[in-house]
């Protein structure tokens, strides 16, 4: 029986399933078992899958039903005292493992350890990195993620299996954002310890994301309103701040992911609301470069604008982006 169990969903992974498997297989704690649940795939990847010579290696093929059913089919054939989650196009540094599992030991109360994120866009052939913003919640983390999801991924967290078997199963209706839920379900009741670095990297794919913000946009929604009937009295004073950081991450969505002057109108209408829920968010410097970047693309076209960002930033060296 290995100490860490890794799952690993796959659907139609055959372009990245084998470097990702190569991140969990360069791990610096070995003790674990990789579970593959190949969910539907009809493309290579089952292949590519059985060409893998390693004993820790179990392959599970289903029918396709999902993102969180196929996490739910791993979480029935894990054995491991930990459970890790690793999306088929994300990977790992090599010492993911140990030092989230040393944070768990470290902090017997807490169930989950996450890490800080590397964003890796994708952009045409080449790829480029962003960390995200460090954060340093600990202990009882569920006011923090009821405001926002800043743990940002699936593929982050080391869960104790005593954990999720008290949380249950991933909410299999949820298209979009069941991590956040699930995430929050766990914060109700366990502590959350963080490894303050950045381990995860984080595939975005511009060019398929779209036709998914309608789908993202509508979950968050879904998972929002259901954390809020959860919560308890004392937290529900935090909704309107929840709704506006879901506002704003609705607008930089489409700011970022539209094609057409819809999506832009839409994003004008999420700051909007933002605005209207906390007006003093007009103060929050990010918000002022949402807003920016709104009023740009209401004149000048996406590549014009990104090229005059740009090049506000390269005349900034010393200082962080104005807008990313």
């Amino acid at each position: 029986m290995a100490t860490i169990s890794v799952i690993i969903p796959a659907y139609n992974a055959e372009r990245t399933i084998l470097e990702t498997i190569t991140s969990v297989q360069q791990q610096t704690f070995s003790d674990f078992e990789l579970i593959v649940i190949n969910d539907g795939s009809t493309d290579r990847t089952l292949e590519l899958l059985n060409s893998v010579a390693d004993p820790r290696l179990k392959i599970f093929s289903y029918s396709n039903c999902g993102l969180p059913v196929a996490r739910n089919r791993g979480i029935s054939h894990a054995t491991g005292e930990f459970i890790a989650f690793l999306d088929a196009d994300d990977l790992w540094t090599p010492d993911k493992l140990e030092l989230q599992l040393a944070a768990l030991q470290q902090h017997p109360k807490a169930g989950v350890a996450y890490s800080w994120t590397y964003f890796m866009e994708e952009q045409g052939e080449s790829l480029s990195f962003k960390g995200c913003e460090p954060v340093f919640f600990e202990g009882n983390v569920y006011a923090n993620l009821l405001v926002g999801d800043f743990i940002y991924n699936g593929s982050n967290t080391l869960i104790r299996k005593q954990a999720i078997e008290s949380t249950g199963e991933f909410d299999p209706t949820l298209k979009s954002c069941e991590d956040w839920d699930y995430w929050l379900r766990l914060a109700a009741h366990w502590h959350f310890a963080v490894v303050p670095k950045h381990q995860i990297l984080y595939r975005r794919s511009s060019g398929a994301m779209s036709s998914k913000v309608e789908v993202m946009k509508q979950a968050c929604l879904i998972v929002l309103e259901k954390a809020y009937r959860a919560a308890p009295p004392e937290l529900q004073y935090l909704k309107n701040q929840s709704f506006t950081s879901f506002h704003k991450y609705c607008a930089d969505l489409y700011l970022k992911h539209s094609t057409d002057m819809s999506g832009i109108k839409e994003a004008g209408q999420h700051l909007w609301m933002a605005i209207r829920l906390q007006p003093q968010t007009l103060l929050n410097k990010r918000f002022q470069k949402l807003l920016l970047k709104f009023l740009l693309l209401r004149i000048f076209s996406p590549s014009i604008t990104n090229n005059f960002l740009q090049s506000i930033n390269k005349i900034r060296p010393n200082r962080q982006p104005l807008v990313q």
